[in-house]
């Protein structure tokens, strides 16, 4: 391709709207355009990438046994219905009518679509297993896009999934697709961790994430180096050790606390460490309120609260002070378990269960209450972990101490077994002629977001620095001056001949300062330079990766067994 005729209008400021490396890359270099909040335009070079990207997922999908079909994006609200999740999924599902006023959605998932369609065409074990993916474009009302690619309105996806007879067959169409997605992963050159991740609106029982790790990364990762442990802070199991169980009870004690709302006061004012506190937080569920109550050195998991009580976190909100002074009596900051006004749901912590002697919100302003025991002075619901990972945690599989890291989801493998063929009514006859419920799995790939965590691992402070098997054009060859006949005669050449031999090749023939062209070069990270100059009449080129960015003269002749050894090095072959 002429850059002369190529469509890459670069930008040479940053985007105000930009917030991290990929987002501020990717519309630099010419490769993305917003045209609202978390819709985006892929260009010419954008998606060339997101098309190599699509191309391996399709060859491991492929060679994994899946088979590739496309469906719509528009999905009817009956079959929504039939799973719950039309209500359930929340406000980012868009919704729509069409002129006969009938309702519909733009897909956010297929799961249902999917079983729909398998579900008058499976009609015998000895069609099953069975594994379907697409490539397409979904759609969430995300509440706030941010991150470019990383959290959009629209964004592509490969989503498949599995269809068998029985637990054992999925777990087996599990296991196959994991496998799948790290030679996907390895393949795009990206760093990751396979990690236990929350089911959320998906369902099923197991869940994992593939995580590109990265410091921009959404999700925050608990991992352990000294065994396999690893998930996603939504799933971490948290270890809380109590010391004070053997602790006798003492008698509880009113306490004037003046302005004292937050754990950071109460520390002060009692010269006691955190964890003698029992925190309070009040929160509303379809207008009801909850009290969940956890030790006060913690913060609460709200994925873990909304999973206990089988609610869409869409559905969770924090509790006004209205609702906080009616159902405590007190203003905020000063709620406690001990006599409040109302009857309401408390959850407590289990750790909450074996400490002795804490302290609590009086539900009286200005007063707290010490002393405070569990099943003595008040009772709850107890729920095994409620708790958020922290720094310092230990490994509930090892007992050695997690590490904490950031990454951004871009695969993930769900275990669904009957939710939606048991809602959906999808089921097969067995050898005996029974009828029996299909066994499913979910399995999702983010292209467009893998081609951003890409970005934010390989980059520098010039630019993009695409590894090979991703980047838009193998190589690109720099004319200095388009004007000097013997640099732009070698230059076409030397283009002919790697096009010849099936590379993809990017010339730029423009008449610009060689600085701009560099710079260029630079920003859009084409892996192999060559660059023709005023050595051209003795056929001498330099040569350089982006990668290191060191220059070499080499004569043209050797230009082919140096990019042949470029290929060898990253795995591919010409």
């Amino acid at each position: 391709m002429r850059m002369s005729k190529l469509y890459m209008p670069t930008l040479r400021e940053v985007p105000s709207e930009a917030e991290i490396p990929s987002h501020k890359l990717l519309l630099r270099g010419g490769m993305i355009r917003k045209l609202v909040s978390g819709v985006y335009s892929y260009l010419p070079l954008g998606y060339r990438v997101i098309r190599k990207i699509e191309n391996i997922v399709r060859e491991e999908m492929d060679n994994a046994g899946s088979q590739e079909l496309l469906m719509s994006a528009i999905q009817p609200k009956e079959i929504w219905e039939s799973s719950g999740r039309w209500d359930n999924f929340g406000p980012e599902m868009f919704k729509l009518k069409d002129r006969n006023i009938r309702e519909f959605c733009l897909g956010p998932t297929h799961e249902e679509y999917f079983t729909s369609l398998i579900r008058d065409e499976i009609k015998s074990y000895k069609q099953l297993p069975l594994n379907l993916y697409q490539i397409q474009t979904k759609y969430r009302d995300e509440k706030r896009p941010r991150f470019g690619l990383i959290r959009a309105r629209e964004f592509i996806m490969k989503d498949a999934y599995s269809f068998d007879r029985d637990v054992e067959g999925m777990e087996k169409s599990y296991q196959d697709m994991w496998k799948a997605y790290e030679r996907i992963f390895t393949r795009l050159k990206l760093k990751y961790k396979v990690v236990e991740g929350d089911s959320g609106a998906m369902g099923g029982n197991q869940s994992h994430e593939f995580m590109a790790m990265s410091e921009v990364g959404e999700s925050l990762v608990a991992y352990c180096d000294n065994c396999d442990y690893a998930a996603t802070d939504e799933k971490a199991t948290v270890v809380y050790n109590v010391e004070r169980t053997e602790e006798d009870m003492k008698d509880m004690e009113k306490v004037p606390t003046p302005n004292t709302t937050t754990i950071e006061d109460l520390v002060d004012f009692f010269h006691i460490d955190k964890s003698n506190f029992g925190k309070a937080l009040v929160y509303k569920i379809g207008g009801e309120p909850v009290v969940a109550i956890i030790p006060g050195d913690r913060e609460l998991n709200e994925t873990k609260l909304c999973n206990y009580l089988k609610v869409p976190e869409h559905e969770l909100e924090l509790a006004d002070e209205k609702t906080i002074e009616k159902i405590s009596g007190a203003a905020k900051g000063f709620t406690g378990p001990v006599g409040l006004k109302e009857d309401v749901k408390i959850l407590v912590d289990s750790r909450i269960t074996h400490m002795r002697n804490i302290i609590v919100g009086g539900n009286e302003t200005d007063y707290h209450l010490k002393n405070v025991n569990f099943g003595r002075d008040f009772t709850g619901e107890v729920v095994e972990d409620l708790l958020l990972i922290d720094k310092g945690d230990i490994c509930p599989k090892c007992g050695k101490t997690l590490l904490l890291d950031r990454g951004i989801e871009v695969g993930n493998i769900f275990q669904l077994g009957t939710k939606y063929s048991d809602s959906l009514k999808a089921t097969y006859l067995d050898e005996n002629g029974k009828e029996q419920p299909i066994v499913m799995g979910s399995y999702g790939v983010g292209v467009s977001r893998s081609m951003a965590a890409i970005v934010e691992q390989y980059h520098d402070e010039n630019g993009i620095i695409w590894p090979l098997v991703v980047a838009p054009y193998h190589v690109i060859i720099t004319i200095i001056n388009v004007k000097n006949e013997e640099q732009r005669e070698l230059g076409e050449r030397i283009y002919k001949e790697l096009k010849d031999r099936g590379l993809e090749v990017l010339l730029d023939d423009r008449n610009e300062r060689a600085g701009v062209k560099f710079n260029d070069r630079d920003l859009i990270g084409i892996p192999i330079r060559i660059t023709v100059g005023k050595r051209a009449n003795e056929n001498i080129v330099e040569y350089s990766l982006r990668e290191d960015g060191i220059n070499e003269d080499i004569p043209v002749e050797a230009i082919g067994d140096k990019i042949e050894e470029k290929f060898k090095k990253e795995g591919l072959t010409i």
